[in-house]
């Protein structure tokens, strides 16, 4: 059975929340100051829910915008101390008996956090019904030794007891749900775009680039990709007078391990650091003329399959995007005509396509002007769709 055909349909998706009850969260995730997880609560909170956090970090303590319990700091790829602090963090969370009881239904992201919820749940003796979200499927879910095969058993345990299944994409579950754990669960296809309760600008009227400056390509958002990262600073060695390189967001140190230095080679690539969304967004894309889209950090599998947050920013600032052939992200582009596909190998395709548009703008006002007549929905999620997504698993809902 295709994905799509597994994707339930929110049992209350309209225009506004008015009417929708107050729903109580309590939202696992794995770092507390990640923007995506600060969108993904402010969506809630926009929708009308109450969230309270259950929430790992990465970095020192800090104050969120919305309550939460600090379940301790965890470190990019360090697998044995994320496992160690999933036991320590259900506990704390357990301790926290009467915010968690609170709760009408617990909200995990990935599987780590899943399995902190799960363990925490048992820990204070409650039934609340929990959601999985799924917004990437992690390489070593997706080795066929006994290191995948076990960490698919602990996923597929896990959620035969969930009440629902959030995606991003639906690759997800043609690729990976589908294929291990057919007919095991409910699922909803949330994808990446914006939140819809935020303030985003007006949408830009397209024009074209001016002839007498340097094209601007952005990568924006998490910057975990080694190879995205080389081919773009090759792009900026190529056109050091025609191409600016400019990078928006947070680099993965266990990804990208040598950055600045690297960054500070070239003087047309500029380092912007870390952003605020969506406070940041419409200064950012309004100067751009086209952003990254390709990721190879888990190339075959979920770099395949994803659909990152750029295209909906990029999208809704009308903004083209670039991605690889042959991949979820490709096709999204292709099906609004708002960007470029390119082949392997990319290290000449990509120049190419680049020295093309530096000699011909026209393509890029074309691309733009194709996003800008697409419907806003696109690339902003409607308001009440998340609450409407909790509505129908508790409609249902058993809970184990």
């Amino acid at each position: 059975m295709s994905g799509d055909a597994r994707i339930a349909k929110p049992s209350m998706e309209r225009e506004a929340v008015k009417g929708l009850r107050a729903w109580r969260i309590a939202y696992f995730g794995h770092d507390a100051g990640d923007a995506a997880i600060r969108r993904r609560v402010r969506a809630f909170e926009d929708d009308g829910a109450a969230v309270t956090g259950f929430m790992m970090r990465r970095g020192d303590a800090q104050t969120t915008e919305w309550k939460n319990i600090d379940l301790g700091r965890t470190a990019d790829g360090a697998f044995l101390q994320r496992i160690r602090q999933v036991f320590s963090g259900a506990a704390t969370a357990a301790m926290q008996h009467e915010e968690l009881a609170s709760a009408d239904v617990i909200v995990a992201r990935n599987l780590d956090m899943l399995a902190c919820a799960f363990l925490a749940k048992r820990k204070a003796k409650l039934d609340t019904p929990v959601i999985y979200e799924s917004l990437d499927v992690h390489r070593l879910l997706c080795r066929q030794d006994l290191i995948g095969k076990a960490l698919r058993w602990l996923e597929g345990r896990l959620l035969r007891r969930t009440k629902g299944l959030i995606v991003s994409s639906p690759a997800f579950l043609e690729n990976h749900f589908e294929r291990y754990y057919p007919d095991q669960y409910r699922a909803f296809l949330v994808e990446n775009r914006l939140a819809a309760g935020a303030e985003y600008g007006p949408r830009p009227v397209p024009e074209m680039p001016e002839a007498d400056r340097p094209l601007r390509l952005g990568w924006v958002g998490v910057l975990r990709c080694q190879r995205s990262f080389d081919l773009l600073c090759d792009l900026a060695d190529r056109f050091p007078d025609t191409l600016e390189v400019h990078l928006h967001g947070v680099p993965a140190r266990t990804e990208i391990p040598v950055f600045e230095p690297e960054v500070s080679k070239h003087p047309n690539m500029i380092y912007h650091g870390r952003y605020k969304s969506p406070e940041d967004l419409s200064e950012l894309y309004g100067h751009l003329d086209m952003v990254w889209a390709g990721d190879f950090m888990e190339a075959g599998f979920n770099s395949v399959w994803l659909l990152p947050n750029r295209i909906y920013e990029g999208g809704y600032y009308c903004v083209p995007a670039i991605a690889p052939a042959e991949t979820q992200t490709a096709a999204w582009i292709s099906s609004r005509q708002g960007g470029f596909s390119i082949q392997e190998p990319l290290n000449e395709t990509l120049p190419a396509l680049i020295a093309g548009l530096i000699e011909n703008r026209a393509p890029l006002l074309a691309c733009a002007r194709a996003l800008a007549e697409c419907p806003e929905q696109d690339f902003v999620q409607p308001a009440g769709m998340l609450s409407g997504v909790v509505e129908s698993v508790l409609e249902g809902s058993d809970a184990s």
